[in-house]
């Protein structure tokens, strides 16, 4: 019998040729019975209901994207991989940042409770805030719309990690600390052999929530600030009123988000150990 890996997998298939057939019968647009204008062609070609193009169309625009993803025509016509990869510079710059400060205090306020109590009003005041709240004061003070977006990740990415950080080095076993102070450990050497590697596994899903909101966010940030990035691309695309790059572009977002989880999901089976 096929492993549940491969039966899985088969069922996946069959489910998406399900849907993609169902929806390539219902994005047939009926036929006009009078002339119409631009709006409504590119809405669908129906009188008076708006449809989305249908999966063949939108194969066809991943193929002309996909083929020649880095070509550069200008400042609104650009490929899908250079789209792409201002958004993951972005993305990187503000979670690196994020991640520099985040895990050493995180491992501060999970070692001190002194240092727990100080901080945590100012933790749970700023934590509720949207990252896009931000945005106009970011706006004003830096002056840079593509800083502003990597502050905006840096802002939402921090939290998660942070908080994460601090209670997996809270939650360590008090006697694998003993043990380390009976073999006359320093606080550094206690840290970095005891704590850290029994605190990775929840460093690590900390880390992992923020790498999937910075992907969220990013694509709200770059409708705003515009200019580049795969959140302008369907912003700009949705102006042009072509709704098969947009819906090309949602794919693509949701792929590279999968890529992104997985990455991370890989660094967390890494450092998982069996307690």
């Amino acid at each position: 019998m096929p492993s549940l890996r491969i039966r899985a997998a088969i069922l996946s298939v069959a489910v998406l040729a399900l849907l993609l057939g169902v929806w390539e019968l219902s994005g047939t647009a009926p036929a006009a019975s009078a002339a119409q204008d631009e709006y409504a062609r590119l809405m669908g070609g129906a009188d008076t209901q708006a449809r989305l193009p249908a999966p063949s169309d939108i194969l066809m625009r991943a193929w002309e994207e996909i083929s020649d993803p880095f070509y550069d025509a200008g400042p609104n016509d650009k490929g899908i991989g250079i789209q792409i990869g201002y958004s993951l510079y972005r993305v990187a710059a503000g979670y690196l940042a994020a991640a520099a400060i985040a895990l050493p205090l995180g491992f501060l306020i999970g070692m001190s409770p002194l240092a727990y109590r100080a901080l945590d009003p100012f933790i749970q005041v700023l934590r509720p805030i949207s990252p896009l709240a931000w945005m106009p004061l970011a706006l004003f003070v830096i002056k840079d719309s593509q800083m502003s977006a990597i502050f905006v990740i840096f802002i939402c990415s921090i939290w998660p990690m942070l908080l994460n950080t601090a209670l997996g080095v809270a939650n360590v076993r008090r006697d694998w600390v003993n043990v380390a102070r009976t073999h006359e450990l320093g606080p550094v050497s206690t840290a970095l052999r005891v704590i850290l590697p029994a605190a990775a596994p929840t460093i690590v899903t900390g880390m992992r929530i923020s790498i999937g909101i910075a992907w969220l966010v990013i694509v709200a940030a770059e409708m705003l600030v515009g200019g580049t990035g795969i959140g302008y691309y369907v912003w700009n695309e949705w102006n042009n009123l072509d709704l098969t790059s947009v819906v090309f572009s949602i794919l693509m977002i949701g792929l590279v988000g999968m890529a992104l989880d997985a990455l991370l999901g890989a660094l967390a089976r890494a450092v998982a150990y069996a307690d």
